[in-house]
């Protein structure tokens, strides 16, 4: 998928440029097709994709199947030869070409930012409904976070004990401020993300669960439209008993499942050795490969006077929030919240909590060979920027891509897709026309009404256009004409190879792929074989001590 700018940024420069877009006056931005080919991230992986297989089957580790096949798709996507679509003006006989994209989660920021923004638009627009949502971010322990990493079933049921102690405070809230004789407010609602990934492209698996502030009353008749009370906000106490409450949850579940297992083998390392292998470097912040195997991440920064320490700074610390609580490795964050009614800066909440692993303004490289990438936010010891070799991004990467059917979404209670009142309380936002187009119903201001449910049928696929997202996005119309202004219309959809290398040649295109990079690894020192082993704690008890 091509953007301009591509949709490779996170979602803090998406914001951004779409405040720009619409404050600065000027001529409206114009489509241009991205150049995945020139970025820094696609020629470290280039060079690197094959050593690193090769490596890896050395040592008797080969890499997963769908590892694999990521990487192999993501030096595919946005490359004319391998596929595109052909637009064509009517008016003036101009041709467009718009290549294909792979689709794939994880490595590729393109296609990432397009299901960020994706994701982002059919919350705002179907799901999320016209009341206060906050944001809670718990983070896990980390042997939790290594346990989590590819057990898709032990991640649903930590999410799950989460999300019940979640709701029970929202409920306990919620019933403050209601007279004793009026009904208990029960159903409530949720969108959780889960997040793999860092600042520092470290395996962090966390959750954003984006939760309805509030709870619905129950009604006497089952067609009246539930009522909606909101909870005043949450103290230190309050965001505490939470995390409390997830804690103990989280000791049963861990011990049940303890019982029911065989024995304490890692599953993990017997089945895919070097998925554990990575995982474990890449939790512990250390090089898992190489001659500096066992090695710390090389940092820069200010480490005389960290940011914490830094007299008028504005570092976001513990001490400065209100609503965060700790016990023991795990916290909980829940000082982000929006207003009712205030769709757009939901939707970049929205965003920013789908948001890649990685932007390509990030990544920088050094006449020395080094990469070095910048951490959105200072760490509180000064540390700005991570220092890696080149043969390293690959490594830490491949812990980033989340395991095949795993939904990194998920919809909870009044918000879940069986729910009997979602269609009583989603916005009834978006509406196909004839043409299977969709056009805005609502405004960002006006209340949500109850969804027929014969419209949420009809909306079914619900993916949002490649063209309506740029102009949500970016204000960018990729259907216009840069020659007469004239809409482009769909030609033909060009998949096979002979016939793509024609055209790109009679427009004077590169015809061809770049060829596969050679296995030979391109580091100067031998790879140690095997790699040093890692311990690491997979103990179940979390109590702080």
């Amino acid at each position: 998928m091509g953007s301009v700018p591509p949709f490779s940024s996170t979602d803090e420069s998406v914001s951004n440029r779409v405040r720009i877009a619409h404050e600065v006056p000027g001529p409206d931005p114009e489509y241009a097709p991205r150049a995945p080919t020139d970025t820094l991230l696609y020629s470290v992986l280039y060079q690197e994709l094959e050593p690193f297989l090769q490596r890896a089957n050395e040592r008797g580790q080969p890499a997963p199947r769908f590892v694999e096949q990521t990487l192999r798709a993501y030096l595919r996507c946005g490359v004319l030869a391998h596929g595109f679509l052909r637009l064509h003006c009517d008016a003036c006989k101009l041709d467009r070409l718009v290549p294909f994209s792979c689709k794939r989660r994880g490595v590729c920021p393109s296609c990432q930012g397009r299901t960020m923004a994706d994701t982002a638009a059919h919350l705002v627009d179907r799901v999320l409904p016209h009341v206060p949502i906050r944001q809670w971010v718990l983070t896990l322990p980390y042997p939790l976070r290594y346990r989590c990493a590819y057990d898709a079933q032990l991640t649903s049921d930590v999410l799950r004990t989460f999300v019940r102690a979640l709701f029970a405070g929202i409920r306990r809230r919620a019933r403050r401020d209601l007279p004793p004789q009026a009904s208990r407010p029960n159903p409530c609602g949720a969108v959780s993300f889960l997040q793999r990934f860092g600042s520092a492209l470290n395996l962090n698996l966390h959750f954003h669960t984006l939760a309805l502030d509030g709870a619905y009353l129950y009604q006497p008749s089952p067609r009246a439209t539930p009522t909606f009370v909101t909870a005043p906000p949450p103290t230190a106490e309050d965001v505490a008993r939470v995390l409390a409450g997830t804690a103990r949850r989280l000791k049963r579940l861990l011990i049940a499942r303890a019982e029911n297992s065989e024995g304490r083998q890692d599953a993990l390392e017997r089945d895919e050795p070097l998925l554990a292998l990575l995982t474990q470097a890449s939790l512990r912040t250390r090089i898992a490969t190489g001659p500096e195997a066992g090695h710390k991440w090389k940092r820069l920064g200010d480490r005389v006077e960290p940011a914490a320490q830094v007299p008028g700074s504005q570092t976001r610390s513990a001490d400065a929030h209100k609503a965060i609580a700790r016990y023991g490795e795990m916290s909980l964050h829940a000082d982000v919240a929006v207003p009712a009614n205030d769709r757009k800066r939901l939707e970049r909440l929205c965003r920013y909590a789908a948001r890649p692993a990685l932007a390509h303004d990030r990544l920088a490289a050094h006449p020395d060979g080094s990469l070095t990438l910048r951490l959105k936010s200072r760490w509180r010891d000064g540390t700005t920027h991570i220092v890696m070799q080149p043969r390293d991004l690959i490594d830490r990467i491949v812990p980033l891509i989340p395991p095949p059917r795993a939904h990194q979404v998920r919809y909870h209670g009044i918000l879940a897709p069986a729910a009997s009142l979602r269609d009583a309380v989603v916005p009834a936002s978006v509406q196909p026309d004839s043409e299977g187009t969709t056009t805005q119903l609502l405004s960002d201001t006006e209340p949500a009404e109850p969804a027929p449910a014969a419209t949420h049928d009809a909306m079914k696929p619900r993916r949002t256009r490649w063209a309506a997202l740029l102009q949500r996005v970016f204000a960018v119309d990729a259907l216009a004409c840069p020659r007469c202004g004239a809409t482009l219309r769909l030609l033909a959809a060009i998949e096979d190879p002979a016939v793509a290398r024609a055209i790109l040649g009679c427009l004077a295109l590169p015809a061809r792929a770049p060829p596969p990079a050679t296995g030979q690894p391109t580091a100067s020192q031998p790879d140690p074989d095997p790699d040093p082993p890692f311990e690491f704690d997979q103990r179940t008890d979390y109590e702080e001590t």
